[in-house]
């Protein structure tokens, strides 16, 4: 009792609870596509349709973006929090039972990822907000950059132990991972039923969604946020495939060296940019790192060696680790009464480049017989982009 008393008191706890809240975010956003070739086994659906999960996921985010950002402060952060856990524990725990129960699977799957994108849009929202209204005395660029290491974590967690799960107890155990991921967000619900939670700009009125547009800071924010979700995503989703098609390695080498280790050294630069955060120039930092951005990609698609280039992919993830965390610490001091409504766009914009980043990838290389070194060079487009929003950012900033 004593303990519970503590959590309920201490905002150090609300911390980790967030902590938590990322690696939540990390099983729902990456543990199905995991089973997606299970799925087309188990119950004969096809690639087009495991396609149209992924977009329906991802549209199901876009939409609770914006919806969580207009109701969370009249619903309260506490209320919508322990919902989005709840049904993303539901979401992934439905995938063991829900397409058996119902006629058909595929109907069933759809509701899963629908669950699961609702859950994980709302968390997406929230747990930025909540950690940014946190009084504590530590730097807030440290406490959003730790924060944000927490998912490259938990997307390496869950690649390796899903894996390592389904190796060692046979494909036919995918029932069983499903309910123990779900016990992620369960916990995770829990916690947030007994930690302080803040709001941000508490007894003041936020900005509306009106008066964000009318900024034209928030523009070059939200032109940030797309090219940084662009940036991440066209090399992170398009990894594994580059690495055995491209450039001839095994699956299991590419999935490792590429992907696996791109989610490691985004977070391990999330954790370096935690401690210095304090003692630079966070948007000249940005920048930098985009043009780091640029060399990677250029690695990637023009080194003449296969590990070269798979150094390249790696190379992105250290990259690409600030922007996040930084364009959203960014946000909160330029726009200091954006409130939740600011994260929820920012949010927004971002998953608009996850998708867009990817699609041009995608469709670039299909222009040129499916050759994936095209797509990625022409991917170098956001972080060049976002080299360029940085510096008028910077300029207005001086101004």
């Amino acid at each position: 009792m004593r303990f519970i008393n503590h959590i309920r008191k201490s905002y150090r706890h609300t911390i980790y609870a967030c902590y938590l809240g990322y690696i939540t975010q990390a099983v729902v956003n990456m543990f199905p596509p995991l089973l997606f070739l299970i799925f087309r086994d188990s119950f004969g659906i096809s690639l087009g349709q495991i396609t149209s999960l992924v977009t329906v996921n991802f549209c199901v985010q876009i939409a609770v973006d914006v919806i969580a950002g207009k109701i969370s402060d009249r619903i309260g952060y506490r209320r919508l929090a322990v919902f989005a856990h709840f049904i993303a524990a539901f979401g992934l725990s439905g995938f063991a039972w829900i397409p058996f129960v119902l006629p058909n699977a595929y109907a069933g799957l759809l509701v899963c990822i629908v669950l699961n994108a609702v859950g994980g849009g709302i968390d997406e929202v929230l747990i930025s907000p909540i950690v940014e209204a946190c009084p504590e005395d530590r730097n807030k660029e440290t406490a959003m950059a730790l924060l944000h290491s927490f998912y490259c974590w938990g997307v390496v967690a869950v690649v390796i132990l899903t894996t390592v799960f389904l190796k060692v107890f046979g494909k036919a155990s995918w029932r069983t991972a499903c309910l123990l991921w779900a016990l992620v967000p369960l916990l995770d619900m829990l916690y947030f039923m007994l930690v302080p939670i803040c709001s941000m700009n508490e007894g003041e009125v936020g900005m509306s969604y009106r008066d964000l547009v009318k900024s034209g800071t928030f523009w070059l924010l939200i032109v940030l946020m797309i090219t940084a979700g662009a940036s991440e995503q066209a090399m992170a989703q398009w990894a594994s495939a580059f690495a055995e098609k491209g450039l001839g390695v095994s699956k299991m080498t590419g999935d490792i060296l590429g992907p696996c280790m791109f989610a490691v050294l985004m977070g391990t630069s999330r954790v370096i940019y935690a401690k210095i955060a304090p003692k630079i120039d966070t948007l000249l930092f940005t920048g930098i790192c985009g043009a780091l951005c640029i060399f990677a990609y250029l690695l990637a698609v023009f080194s003449p060696h296969p590990m070269l280039s798979l150094a390249g992919c790696a190379l992105t993830g250290l990259s690409v680790g600030i922007f996040w965390p930084g364009f959203f610490s960014i946000a909160a001091v330029r726009l200091p009464k954006g409130g939740t409504a600011l994260f929820a766009l920012l949010a927004f914009a971002g998953d608009i480049g996850c998708s867009g980043g990817p699609t041009l990838v995608g469709t670039v290389s299909g222009l040129f017989g499916e050759d994936l070194k095209y797509g990625l060079f022409a991917a170098v487009i956001f972080p060049l982009t976002l080299i360029i929003m940085s510096l008028v950012l910077r300029k207005r900033r001086k101004s």
